[in-house]
């Protein structure tokens, strides 16, 4: 027997009607390319992206066409990400760190039919005219009709200007109803293994991850928080934040595309943020100015960190100093991208100190709604005692069963679990840590090795930046861990001393063979250290010794 309610799809246009309606004077704030902060409400954002809606629709845009962006976290951003689904297009949101290449390729792939463009990304269209040619037909540079470039465009391409194209618009527009398992976002994957793969939200998927980072044991948001993604928009949906915050009524705060400590300083006390989200390296940064600068926090209390391993002096230092929580979270495209985060359940409440740095250096719970596993190589549930490891697998409403242009579910097993590529552990009360990637983790002697745990370590060096393990071939140990550090500005590493920080953090056997000092590591477009490069590089280093 069904139950008798009411039904009605999940719009992500309707989180926007929601906003507009019940949090209509509440604020969206945003650092623009021109260098003024731009403020309005999200009355403003639900008008203006009806606007845009009834704009897509004259420049030929149908339900299903992707709308492609290049841009930074900002309003006319913003706009995109709700009028392109709210018509039932998708919004295709592309890293403009990425090599041109590989956004040709993206965008091509997709087949995306007009294209949004910051300033600053104005010199990539140039670059990747000639692999987009055949799909999009219009570029529109998101700015004012005083700031409007010059733009090398291929023949049959038109060039618009954001502002101008809005100005022109009617608000008219009605948002339209429709499956609510209708694609909504595309994103795509880095590419660190090979090109670039495509993940497919659907309005269903992204409204119920919405609903699970909002939770008060994840973002806690509610209308009086004010938050700020740093992480931007381009990469999974800026974690999520640009629907949670429409959701519950909060201030949004987008701060464009500096995103340096100062930069991030200034605009965190300007606007009062109370939280913010991104990865680690940010937050090295804005730790750096402040301690340089002596400049201090006024109301942040929180930090949500994710994408990689955030190190205990991290944790330690704003906790310490500053008075703001490091909170660990963690997720992947596929994933929408948040699955579990570090909130404390009442045994963990009260631990301070280095204990409580230890728990948080854990990726934390699984969100309500999805759920995880870890097996061993044949595929058998592994205990959940903190200590077993094995491959961590994922399964629930916004997690990905395939990617862009395969076979739904060809990338799950036969019970609909997604392998995520992680190595963890999970302990008794549920919280997880991740201690690898599978093609990360160091095999010495039939025995596993982290190497995330002992870039933690490294990383705690007073002289040291950064840090990456991999795993080097070894004629005895068959492969055995290799150091490769940053030294901070105006610092010099010895290689010894670095040696000496891990003496009884690890058994003896974990110790790095050897470690070597670099001026920089390769990363990714999302701020990853790219280990395949380094094990390119440096994999037969004890093999020539």
């Amino acid at each position: 027997m069904l139950g008798l309610m009411q039904t009605q799809n999940l719009m992500i246009s309707g989180l926007l009607t929601h906003a507009a309606r019940h949090h209509g004077t509440a604020s969206v704030i945003s650092r623009t390319h021109e260098g003024t902060t731009h403020r309005h409400t999200w009355a403003d954002v639900e008008r203006r992206s009806r606007r845009l809606a009834r704009v897509l629709t004259k420049l030929g845009v149908r339900a299903g066409d992707r709308v492609g962006t290049l841009a930074w976290n900002g309003f006319r951003h913003l706009e995109v990400y709700y009028a392109a689904p709210g018509m039932g297009a998708v919004c295709h949101t592309i890293n403009p760190r990425l090599h041109p290449d590989d956004i040709g390729y993206i965008a091509g792939n997709a087949r995306d039919k007009v294209l949004f463009v910051d300033l600053s990304f104005a010199p990539l269209i140039g670059a990747i005219t000639a692999a987009i040619k055949d799909c999009v037909r219009d570029v529109v540079m998101l700015c004012d009709a005083a700031s409007m470039p010059e733009v090398a465009l291929a023949p049959g391409m038109r060039l618009h200007c954001y502002d101008t194209l809005l100005d022109a618009s009617d608000e008219d527009y009605v948002w339209p109803d429709f499956d609510e398992n209708t694609a909504s976002a595309l994103c795509y994957t880095s590419g660190t293994t090979g090109r670039p793969k495509g993940v497919l939200y659907s309005h269903r998927s992204t409204i119920l991850h919405a609903y699970a980072v909002a939770l008060p044991d994840v973002l806690d948001l509610r209308a009086t928080s004010r938050i700020l993604p740093v992480v931007p928009m381009f990469h999974v949906n800026a974690w999520g934040i640009p629907y949670a915050a429409s959701l519950t009524g909060a201030t949004l705060v987008l701060p464009g595309r500096h995103l340096d400590g100062a930069s991030l300083a200034d605009i965190f006390n300007t606007e009062q943020v109370s939280m913010s989200c991104g990865v680690p390296t940010i937050w090295l940064g804005l730790l750096q100015h402040l301690r340089s600068s002596g400049q201090r926090l006024d109301t942040v209390k929180r930090i949500m960190t994710g994408g990689s391993a955030a190190p205990p002096l991290l944790i330690d230092a704003f906790r310490d100093e500053y008075g703001v929580a490091v909170e660990h979270g963690w997720g992947m495209t596929e994933l929408s991208p948040v699955g579990t985060y570090n909130a404390p359940k009442s045994g963990q409440a009260g631990l301070t100190g280095q204990d409580a740095t230890r728990h948080m250096l854990k990726q934390g719970r699984i969100l309500p709604g999805i759920d995880m596993k870890i097996v061993d190589g044949d595929g058998k549930d592994l205990p959940w005692d903190g200590k077993a490891f094995g491959d961590l697998k994922v399964r629930g409403p916004w997690i990905a069963s395939a990617y862009y242009g395969d076979e739904p579910g060809s990338a799950l097993d036969a019970e609909g679990w997604f392998a995520t590529g992680d190595v963890a552990t999970i302990d008794p009360e549920g919280f997880m840590e991740i201690t690898d990637r599978s093609k990360d983790v160091i095999k010495s002697g039939g025995e596993w090795i982290s190497s995330i745990a002992l870039e933690n370590i490294a990383v705690s060096h007073p002289d040291v930046a950064e840090a990456a393990v991999i795993a080097a071939r070894h004629p005895k140990w068959d492969e055995r861990p290799l150091l490769l550090v940053v030294p901070r500005p105006g610092h010099s590493v010895e290689p010894q001393s670095v040696l000496s920080i891990f003496e009884g953090k690890v058994a003896k056997w974990w110790l790095p063979d050897a470690v070597i000092v670099v001026p920089e590591l390769p990363h990714t477009a999302t701020g990853k250290i790219q280990k395949m490069a380094l094990r390119d590089k440096y994999r037969d280093q004890y093999m020539r010794e």
